[in-house]
Formats: C-alpha cells, sequence, structure tokens
C-alpha cells in the first residue's frame, strides 16, 4: 500500500464510512447483496481520490461501481466525496488491482473496465512495474464479460504503445482504438 499524507477529513471518513462503503480484498462478494439491486458493473482500477469515480456514479445511477485503489488519502476522500455527495452506488476496495481482481470479482462478473492514467514508470528499468502486461490483460479477459467494455487513458505515448501492443496480442479482445 501506498503510503501519503492524509488529510483530516480522508482519515475520518476512512474511520467513519469504511463500513458503509469499503468491501474487503479477500472473497468474491454477492454484488446484488452487496448493492441491494442487479445493475451493471462497472470498475475503476487505480481511482486515486475518487473524482472520476464520484462523477461517473452521480452521472449514472443506473450502474453499480467498485473503485480499487491502494493509496490511503484516495480512499479516504473517494469514501468523503460518496458521503457528502450521497452516493450509494459505489463501493471501495482498498487494494493492490493485481493481487484484488482475481479474489473480489468472479469470472465474466465486469461491464466495464476503466484505468484512467496508471503510474507509466518512466525509467526504462522501472516498466516492469507498470500494471498493463501480458498477464494483467489475460487477467481483465477473464473477470471482464463477454461484451463488456474497457477504456484505458494514459498521456504517456511509450505506455500507451506498450498498453496498445498488449491488448493487440491478445485473442480476447476484439478491437483496440486509440484517439490521438
Amino acid at each position: 500500500m501506498r503510503g501519503g499524507r492524509i488529510t483530516v477529513a480522508q482519515r475520518r471518513a476512512l474511520e467513519n464510512k469504511w463500513n458503509d462503503y469499503g468491501i474487503a480484498a479477500d472473497s468474491a462478494p454477492n454484488w446484488q447483496h452487496v448493492f441491494n439491486r442487479s445493475a451493471p458493473l462497472h470498475i475503476e482500477i487505480g481511482c486515486g481520490h475518487g473524482e472520476a469515480t464520484a462523477e461517473l456514479a452521480r452521472l449514472h445511477p443506473q450502474n453499480n461501481y467498485v473503485a480499487l485503489e491502494t493509496y490511503a488519502p484516495g480512499v479516504g476522500a473517494l469514501l468523503h466525496k460518496l458521503t457528502t455527495q450521497n452516493l450509494e452506488n459505489v463501493r471501495v476496495v482498498f487494494a493492490d488491482a493485481v493481487v484484488a481482481l482475481p479474489l473480489v470479482f468472479a469470472d465474466g462478473e465486469v461491464d466495464m473496465a476503466r484505468i484512467f492514467f496508471p503510474d507509466p514508470w518512466p525509467k526504462k528499468r522501472h516498466h516492469k512495474r507498470r500494471l498493463i502486461n501480458a498477464k494483467f490483460v489475460e487477467l481483465l479477459a477473464q473477470k471482464i464479460t463477454q461484451g463488456g467494455g474497457l477504456h484505458i487513458a494514459t498521456d504517456w505515448a511509450h505506455y500507451a504503445e506498450q498498453i496498445r501492443d498488449c491488448f493487440a496480442a491478445s485473442a480476447e479482445f476484439a478491437s483496440v482504438s486509440a484517439m490521438q
């Protein structure tokens, strides 16, 4: 887990709202039971401080959202947003996505996955730490439902090429498109 400076509001949200919105990363819950409804399941991997997650949940209340994050201040910030905006269609997993995805989601359960601006690890010797690689693409393919969606955004051209190549090499994904 990443450390970092945590504000009073973020710490308070972690302490007081985790039981309302938090999901343990140790087993796959019944999402219909968790959300008390059946709805498309969208995940955001690496939600940061949760701005996009909260906005998507507000704009699309018909969907259920699960945010995965390893950064405590980010989890606290998202929990605070969910509380102040009274968003009931979001849950949070405080864990590394590589570890949590196989445990928290059944195969073919995710309707849409989003990864916005994953750490590019720009130094060549650190590229092995990048989230998107062939093994992770295989894991995503297992979790996303047939016909489901995937949206990845990065502002690092070299990483975008690597991401495109990883998905193009996978037989599980129908098409790869990129806006430039």
